[in-house]
């Protein structure tokens, strides 16, 4: 006897009911808590747009590449303002192919914020970057500030795009003002005696290319370890500068790039990771 249609499909329903019902009705005890853990959320990465504000939401929203966070710029009357755009606990496609201290695809372990700012542009005197907003960077540091709270992320691990992907990206560029953001206490910066007294000695005698690929390295990024001084090299180098040294950033090695990398190197073998409180959104943590 062939079975009723509508009778398998009743039958299946009631099921499917009981096993959701079993799903959401699960009983988990939570009162043991594992000491060994941390956030999922190991980096922090700043990028600016190269767009306006529209053009920046457009893409940031409807494309493939995505943020955590938008900053826009001053609208007319309307001061900057923080958007979030993808939750903190959901990935967001902001790094692409990334590296930064060993660990690769930054997506999986970062959070993004993106920074409305045209960026490069041709100019009289060449390629020009766009100054940022007082009250846009205001914004930024804020955010940073309880972003790098929440997750508990170390100060060598807050960085711009440049870093995670030299021979692709510049942002957020010479204009940034990354040591308002060390003094703030966000990001490691060179200690200013330590580099005057190494610098000296590497103004005698340069370094080889092959020291400054280890440096660098160590320092975090992905860097050929070939000794030769090629395209590659030359960009991890600049985005260095870039960062710590804007005034110029030719990706040459030189003295006081070698004295700059050198002290942070050893500041960073000093760090702790400061202590992780329970997590709530960058944003929200703000309005509270």
């Amino acid at each position: 006897m062939t079975p009723c249609p509508h009778r398998m499909t009743t039958a299946l329903l009631v099921v499917a009911a009981l096993l959701g019902g079993c799903a959401t009705g699960l009983k988990i005890d939570t009162s043991h808590t594992a000491v060994g853990q941390d956030s999922r959320v190991q980096h922090l990465v700043l990028h600016f747009t190269a767009e306006d504000f529209p053009r920046s939401l457009k893409i940031l929203t409807q494309g493939a590449v995505s943020s955590h966070y938008l900053v826009s710029d001053r609208q007319g009357d309307n001061a900057p303002k923080i958007y979030r755009l993808v939750d903190e606990s959901r990935r967001a496609y902001h790094a692409g192919v990334s590296s930064w201290k060993g660990a690769s695809s930054l997506n999986a372990s970062s959070i993004g914020i993106e920074i409305v700012n045209r960026g490069p542009r041709k100019g009289p005197n060449g390629v020009e970057f766009e100054d940022f907003d007082d009250e846009q960077i205001n914004l930024v540091i804020e955010l940073c500030r309880q972003i790098i709270k929440e997750h508990a992320i170390r100060p060598d691990r807050v960085v711009g795009h440049s870093d995670i992907a030299p021979t692709r990206k510049n942002d957020p560029g010479p204009k940034f003002p990354w040591k308002r953001f060390a003094d703030a206490g966000l990001i490691l910066w060179p200690d200013a005696a330590l580099v005057a007294q190494k610098r000296p000695t590497y103004e005698q005698k340069l370094p080889e290319v092959k020291w400054f690929q280890e440096r660098m390295q160590t320092h975090g990024f992905l860097v050929p370890q070939h000794g030769e001084l090629d395209r590659a090299t030359r960009d991890v180098i600049a985005a260095f500068q870039m960062k710590y040294r804007p005034a110029r950033y030719d990706g040459e090695p030189d003295a006081e790039t070698a004295a700059l990398v050198d002290a942070l190197i050893v500041q960073a073998a000093k760090l702790v990771a400061p202590p992780a409180r329970p997590a709530t959104s960058g944003a929200e943590a703000m309005r509270k």
